[in-house]
């Protein structure tokens, strides 16, 4: 397995699989017996390289079927955390001083081990979080597209900048690591998310407390040790489970903390932004705070656009992995002349979803992520029953998971709660525009601003959308979900975050700062 960019210096995304090819979907079947075998197992925390117990555990569980447990983690406390970020702390002196090749190979040695392992890691996400069998292999795809994307991006960070001459000086920029910092990945992409803020912390040289989400513990315990297969040093990752409220304070005002990544909730976000911006005694910088949110997306349809195409998009959008993505589309803002048409066709290629257990491939649609999530999400269904007209889905199934119908409501105002509050589940909201005017009015009526999507045939209207449409991710005439490493720098306005844009160009320096150094020369 080669180690050198040298030798595979362009990037390419890696293929997801669809399991059509009977070979694959055996691999799959053989890495879910695998997987269901390791069940029970007790994981520990990860601190300084040593397993460490608590004295209280949880489980995760499977929410297809919420009796079966995945596995037991510990509930750290707050003394462990202060451990966490002490071993943190002591690692990054030398960790920082590695070299950029030599960190960036390490990613590439995780790469080629998280490919080897690919059906294995994509089983424990369909049975920990629900995902589909091709949900789960683009979680892990994505996964393996952010360590080899950032390991090309250090070192071209690690390059020499050109700067403007001055006679007699010797002028350099160059880029040095933060410190020690806390990553608090989601549960929705529990892989993907995880490893890419993860990965671009370490590779930038920093040393990382990991505070994985508690539906979603096993697959971080995986990676770290992943991560040390590899030969990552001890303390450069430690990894803390338990619950956001026991720790998560305790991590993010800590005065030896320099930064916080964190994907997650609009709610959780801005506290955790308000909570950095508290100094502390014995805190000597200001911190770093990378947060990415929520979204409320829209795909406006126009009436020139491919109806077909809008159908699908729109499905796809609102219904992959039950809606539980923050680009997942919410809203359908149809053009007047073509909406009862396009609420015909939907509500067609809605009820052609399958739904059920994702262990077994031919559903299409699995469940919602745990108990609370799907009381919410029936809460919001109450409130589209009063505010639009139920068409399609709203009810709960099977007797056993956290599964729900997918949802659709017509006729939803654009000011309605139904059109404004992030539900995170399988429910969209169809609205009629008057015309473009009003479509782009209604599309950026919102507090969030992630991804959106125009379908038309119309240059001139794709054009304005270019301008007009304020998301950090549009697309025109496809789906609003599905972001490619290197081809969709991801990440949102307003509310939705700071706009951080994993996977681009712009992300790595979140994690570093920039030294200027001068030299008088003779």
């Amino acid at each position: 397995m080669a180690s050198s960019l040298d030798q595979a210096s362009v990037f390419t995304n890696e293929p997801v699989n669809t399991f059509a090819a009977a070979g694959t979907r055996r691999q799959m079947r053989a890495a879910l017996d695998a997987v269901r075998s390791s069940f029970d197992r007790e994981h520990a925390l990860i601190i300084g390289g040593r397993r460490v117990k608590s004295a209280a555990q949880f489980a995760s569980r499977n929410p297809a079927d919420p009796a079966q447990i995945i596995g037991l983690v510990q509930a750290a406390d707050r003394a462990q955390a202060h451990e966490a970020i002490a071993a943190a702390r002591q690692a990054f002196d030398a960790w920082s001083r590695v070299s950029a090749r030599e960190r960036a190979a390490l990613l590439r040695r995780a790469a080629g081990a998280v490919r080897e392992q690919r059906f294995e890691l994509g089983a424990l996400l369909v049975y920990e979080v629900g995902k589909s069998w091709v949900e789960a292999d683009a979680d892990v795809a994505e996964g393996i597209d952010f360590l080899e994307y950032y390991a090309r991006e250090m070192l071209r960070y690690e390059e020499a900048r050109t700067l403007t001459p001055v006679p007699g000086e010797s002028n350099a920029l160059h880029y040095i690591p933060l410190g020690a910092g806390v990553v608090i990945p989601p549960w929705n992409f529990a892989f993907a998310i995880m490893v890419g803020m993860t990965s671009a912390a370490l590779v930038t040289g920093n040393t990382v407390v990991l505070k994985p989400s508690s539906d979603s513990p096993v697959i971080a315990v995986r990676f770290v040790e992943l991560l040390e297969e590899c030969g990552l040093p001890p303390g450069v990752v430690n990894l803390l489970t338990g619950s956001g409220g026991a720790i998560g304070d305790e991590l993010v005002k800590h005065p030896q903390v320099r930064f916080v990544a964190f994907t997650g909730s609009k709610d959780v976000g801005l506290h955790i932004n308000a909570l950095a911006a508290q100094t502390v005694p014995g805190q000597m910088w200001i911190k770093r705070v990378i947060a990415e949110m929520g979204g409320k997306d829209g795909i406006v349809v126009c009436a020139d656009a491919d109806l077909n195409a809008a159908v699908e998009g729109v499905a796809v959008s609102a219904f992959g992995f039950a809606g539980q993505k923050c680009s997942a589309c919410s809203r359908a803002i149809v053009e007047a002349p073509v909406y009862d048409r396009f609420l015909d066709k939907l509500i067609a290629r809605v009820d052609q979803i399958a739904v059920g257990d994702p262990a077994d491939a031919e559903n299409w649609m699995g469940p919602v992520i745990n108990e609370k999530a799907m009381q919410k999400i029936r809460g919001y269904i109450d409130i589209g029953k009063r505010e639009g007209r139920l068409v399609a889905g709203g009810e709960p199934l099977g007797e056993r998971g956290y599964f729900i119908e997918p949802t659709v409501f017509a006729d939803v105002l654009p000011d309605a709660r139904l059109a404004q509050e992030e539900i995170f589940g399988p429910v969209l909201a169809v609205m009629k525009a008057k015309d473009y005017d009003d479509a782009l009015a209604i599309a950026n009526n919102t507090q969030y601003g992630l991804t959106g999507s125009v379908y038309s045939s119309d240059g001139q209207k794709l054009q304005r959308a270019r301008e007009e449409f304020f998301v950090g991710n549009l697309y025109l005439n496809r789906k609003c979900t599905g972001a490619l490493v290197g081809a969709h720098p991801f990440g949102g306005f307003n509310m939705s975050g700071t706009d951080s844009k994993a996977g681009g160009p712009d992300y790595l320096p979140l994690f570093l700062q920039a030294k200027s150094v001068s030299e008088k020369i003779a």
